[in-house]
């Protein structure tokens, strides 16, 4: 009886006739190839370049022949019953391990998600993004439903925050809330000012902008023969008028709910367009009022003052960190003529009365709060999301679309379709995880205070996390980082919040008694209903006197230490306030 298995093909080739076999198919490749890549345009400038075409055509048939014979040879081995059923065996058992392997991840990554949110969600923390949403408001009160403020996001969302197809786009809509201090986004740094260095706005250096402009564009009106600095920047500005007082009658209106598309499957893909509208309008206010302030209008300069402060109360309840930070770089930019007009002394007790009030409004620790539970949300809609559409992974991290060739992604697309669900479970526990732990501590909103070392903490145990790149750390190393300067900028943007207004009552104590105080407990109650602590560490604001007739007030600063009111700046050819170290401090320019 023979031994020998049944085969569809009963006489193998010998190793000889093999040889010979794979000899002339690589002759025949070799031939093939070196008639496609003659018959194209070559630069052949040396004989290394011939040397190349020589190795490498031969090479390229030898191993496209090997591998069709390889393939012959598993196709001959498969045409015996007996392999084929130990295959068809083996992939059984390789199936069944995938489908075992599939199974357990799956349940332990929903399994440690769950008992993680259950546990939280006892203590009162919400992890959908649903639970951050605002409630509606009516139509009628609602300031983001005016003609005005709808045409910050009009020409590309429908009212009900639905995205419009570009097709369907009106060409002729008119962004009557579109204002731009400078044409086409020009950069204007050398002209602004900075309080926090000490300078002031150059209201000459914008008036020769507007006039040399004028040479370009009408876009700005200038008169026949130059006025006063701030005669001809008002001038500058006046087609805004009207745009203005309307946004003024509208931010009367007691509530503001943006219609965003909420219930979009992708977080990420909800538009904001109203962000960049209200934040440039907040830099030609700022202009406006510094000019008004030069020009003796005091009243009108604290009016534009006051809009742009309350309209970034009208972006307060978004459910997105980036509506909380363009609130924060609003108020960083309408404070330079609230520092001006104390620094030159033009504000009135009743003016400065009416800046307290309005400062006092502003609140950003649970402001903090709102936008990190939004964050959290934000990252749970992601995840929900990339675990239904896992190529959507690269254009979330800003790589382009999946299985795009010219991003060569079409291997990675492949890739992430084979992720475990449960995979995305335990990348949401982890960044969920630190978030708790370290991020959303950070503002003690019993105590008024900011915790630094809290972020610190943070940021060493996501750098110990995400140092190696695994599939339970992606999408916290994509959504974390970040977080750590948002923390930074909300505690710099209420010590900026309560050094103004303590700056505020030190002017009214002035006004009243003809210098500043010895110490800050004299303002209260008379100039300010309370002196405000200092956000970092709790303590009292650090202050000053000065020889001049001047004072220093600060915070002793993310870095927790009290450096004697130093400002820190970043090294490199245009050297900013680095908010990171030193102390934050508001002082006026010896005169």
């Amino acid at each position: 009886m023979s031994d020998e298995p049944n085969s569809i093909w009963k006489k193998p080739l010998r190793p000889s006739q093999l040889f010979w076999v794979w000899l002339i198919l690589a002759s025949v490749i070799t031939l093939i190839d070196a008639v496609v890549v003659l018959g194209q345009p070559r630069n052949v400038q040396s004989f290394a370049d011939w040397l190349w075409f020589i190795l490498l055509v031969p090479l390229f048939g030898g191993l496209v022949s090997a591998g069709i014979l390889l393939v012959y040879a598993f196709i001959r081995w498969l045409c015996c019953w007996r392999n084929l059923r130990r295959a068809l065996f083996g992939l059984a058992c390789f199936a069944t391990l995938m489908a075992l392997f599939y199974a357990e991840e799956d349940w332990r990554g929903w399994h440690a998600w769950s008992q993680f949110k259950q546990k939280w969600e006892a203590k009162g923390e919400h992890f959908d993004f649903a639970s951050v949403v605002p409630a509606p408001v009516p139509d009628d009160q609602n300031f983001a439903l005016t003609p005005i403020a709808f045409t910050s996001y009009g020409y590309i969302l429908t009212r009900e925050g639905k995205k419009i197809p570009s097709e369907q786009r009106d060409p002729k809509f008119v962004q009557r809330i579109k204002m731009e201090a400078t044409f086409e986004g020009q950069e204007t740094t050398n002209r602004l000012g900075d309080r926090a260095k000490g300078t002031f706005a150059s209201l000459a250096d914008w008036q020769g902008y507007y006039r040399t402009l004028a040479a370009r564009t009408n876009v700005y009106p200038i008169p026949a023969q130059p006025q006063s600095p701030a005669a001809d920047v008002l001038l500058a500005l006046s087609p805004y008028a009207a745009a203005i007082e309307e946004l003024r009658a509208a931010s009367q209106l007691p509530y503001s709910r943006f219609p965003l598309d909420y219930d979009n499957e992708n977080p990420a893909e909800i538009l904001l367009p109203h962000l960049a509208a209200l934040k440039h309008c907040s830099s030609v206010l700022r202009l406006r009022s510094l000019a008004e302030l030069q020009n003796g209008q005091t009243d009108q300069a604290l009016a534009d003052v006051t809009l742009t402060l309350r309209l970034t109360d009208k972006i307060r309840t978004e459910p997105c960190l980036i509506s909380q930070l363009v609130r924060i770089a609003m108020l960083q930019i309408i404070l330079q003529p609230v520092w001006e007009g104390l620094a030159e002394r033009k504000w009135s007790d009743a003016q400065l009365g009416v800046l307290d009030a309005e400062l006092t409004r502003l609140d950003f620790l649970p402001d903090y709060q709102l936008g990190m539970r939004s964050e959290l949300g934000f990252q749970s809609g992601i995840t929900t999301y990339l675990r239904h559409h896992p190529e959507q992974i690269f254009s979330i991290n800003g790589n382009g679309d999946a299985g795009n060739p010219q991003n060569g992604s079409w291997l990675s697309g492949l890739v992430v379709h084979l992720v475990p669900g449960g995979w995305y479970y335990q990348n949401q526990l982890r960044a969920a995880q630190l978030m708790v732990k370290y991020y959303l501590p950070v503002a003690d909103t019993n105590q008024g205070t900011f915790v630094p070392k809290t972020v610190r903490e943070g940021e060493a145990t996501l750098f110990a996390e995400t140092k190696t790149a695994t599939p339970y750390n992606t999408l916290e190393r994509m959504m974390v980082p970040a977080l750590g300067n948002c923390a930074s900028k909300f505690a710099y943007a209420q010590a900026s919040v309560d050094l103004a207004r303590t700056a505020v009552a030190l002017e009214r104590y002035r006004l009243a008694q003809g210098e500043f105080p010895a110490a800050l407990e004299g303002l209260a109650p008379q100039f300010i209903a309370r002196v405000p602590h200092d956000v970092i560490g709790g303590g009292p604001l650090k202050y000053r006197r000065e020889a001049n007739g001047l004072f220093t007030l600060y915070s002793i600063g993310w870095n927790e230490k009290d450096d004697g009111g130093v400002v820190v700046y970043t090294t490199g050819n245009t050297p900013k306030v680095d908010n990171k170290e030193g102390d934050w401090v508001w002082r006026y320019p010896a005169k």
